[in-house]
């Protein structure tokens, strides 16, 4: 293979991620083809066919396939990403959100953490293939999509349901993992295996309305009130993965407990053991939330004046289940947790549910991943880790895609990776954005290459 000046791919990928962030895709409304037409082109002038697809008009995704030069090939890798991104209050951030402003080494803007820095990185990786004319032993496919902020229906769903033939593969590289963060001194970067599901609900509660001079125990806001305090204070049931298993493993190893797995994951069965046993209070409610399904309350709406009982109370709860979960056992847990009573004088209406997922921690991507990073950051540990929220997976799963959340970064300090995701003042460092695509272009080469 002929040598690569990553002095020049920093300087190209750098402009490709300055150049996406300027494309204003804040979903709603998305109006994700404008960027989409805008990779198909650098994509063209590179010898790559691309096509651009709308499942609505402004809902663009743009898909381009390098196909495998051998006889027998194996089967595709998709390379994906999202090009929407959430809104962005400009009032709050010190550079425009959508100015591609590079500053001090960081470029500045909404989605160069979220995912438009993976999305120039996985051009940049399909440049780099056939620029250098690497014979394939797979076909390597890259879809950026739209609509992930809000369920990807107008994208990878989109794709999956109208359009199949352009995204199947067997082996998927998506968002969701892979910024390395520090445990007990040691360096540990997440490949996301698996994620939780949903199950939005509304609870409603019912009661007697009249004049709040005169209180009654049928009230409304009081029965959902007593509801939600309790399952917010809760320890739902306990549940193992194969993949939290590995992954936590590997975390006692790194902070020396004198515990076993077993007896470590029989302390985690309440937050505030797990929060006793765990220095660190973020990392043992990462932990907790990737060991019990969980029903956060979010929305409160009851009443319009002060001086009347309402009838009606309701609230929306975030239910998130572990893979090997259903609504219907997450609902008998809600139960146990408020007792029959409680639960029985409420409505519970599930509105968005999609199904937990989980791939193998033990395949030929995954031993590439944990293999190649070490050769860009010696100090570095690949563990496989449960995402407690969600992805573009939920719609490439059921199509029967091994998908692996690894878009390796470095935190850090002056920009922590782990709060600058949908955060004001979003922005990702060139130097991390090349180490980010060196790591990839590794992991694609050694995978795909004949």
């Amino acid at each position: 293979m002929q040598q690569i000046n990553w002095q020049a791919v920093q300087d190209e990928v750098t402009g490709y991620l300055r150049d996406l962030v300027r494309f204003n895709t804040t979903n709603p409304p998305g109006n994700e083809t404008p960027c989409a037409r805008y990779i198909a082109d650098v994509l063209a002038k590179n010898g790559i066919a691309a096509e651009v697809v709308e499942s609505a008009p402004g809902r663009g995704s743009v898909v381009a396939r390098l196909k495998a030069t051998t006889g027998d090939s194996a089967p595709p890798l998709l390379l994906l990403s999202h090009l929407d991104v959430v809104h962005a209050d400009p009032s709050r951030w010190e550079h425009p959100p959508f100015s591609g402003d590079l500053v001090d080494g960081y470029v500045w803007g909404r989605g160069s953490v979220d995912t438009k820095d993976l999305t120039a990185s996985e051009l940049m990786v399909m440049l780099l293939l056939q620029r250098l004319g690497l014979p394939l032993k797979r076909d390597v496919i890259l879809a950026a999509t739209a609509d992930e902020e809000t369920g990807g229906e107008y994208g990878a769903g989109w794709l999956a349901t109208h359009r199949p033939e352009l995204i199947n593969a067997a082996w998927c590289i998506n968002e969701g993992g892979g910024t390395g963060i520090l445990i007990g001194g040691r360096r540990f970067y997440s490949c996301q295996t698996g994620e939780k599901g949903i199950c939005w609900m509304r609870w409603r509660a019912k009661g007697a309305s009249g004049h709040a001079s005169v209180p009654t125990e049928n009230n409304a806001v009081v029965r959902l009130s007593r509801a939600l305090a309790k399952i917010g204070q809760a320890d739902l049931p306990l549940h193992r993965t194969a993949t939290v298993d590995v992954y936590l493993q590997g975390i006692l190893g790194a902070l020396n407990l004198p515990y076993s797995l077993d007896e470590f994951i029989g302390l985690a069965a309440s937050r505030a053991s797990l929060r006793q046993v765990l220095p660190d209070a973020d990392l043992a409610d990462r932990i907790y939330a990737r060991l019990h399904n969980t029903a956060t309350p979010t929305v409160l709406r009851a009443g319009e004046k002060t001086n009347v009982i309402p009838s009606v109370a309701e609230a929306q709860v975030d239910g998130r289940i572990l893979p090997g979960q259903t609504p219907q056992g997450f609902l008998a847990e809600i139960k146990d947790a408020l007792g029959e009573d409680d639960f029985n004088a409420l409505e519970i209406d599930p509105f968005n549910v999609t199904a937990p997922l989980e791939s193998p921690a033990a395949s030929e991507l995954f031993d590439i991943i944990q293999q190649t990073l070490p050769a860009h950051d010696p100090e570095g540990t690949v563990l496989p880790t449960m995402s407690t929220g969600g992805t573009d997976a939920k719609h490439l799963v059921p199509l029967g895609m091994r998908v692996y959340g690894f878009s390796p970064e470095k935190d850090e300090p002056a920009a922590s990776l782990a709060k600058m995701a949908h955060a004001d003042n979003e922005r990702l460092s060139v130097a991390n954005l090349l180490f980010n695509t060196q790591v990839l272009f590794d992991v694609v080469r050694r995978f795909c290459g004949a």
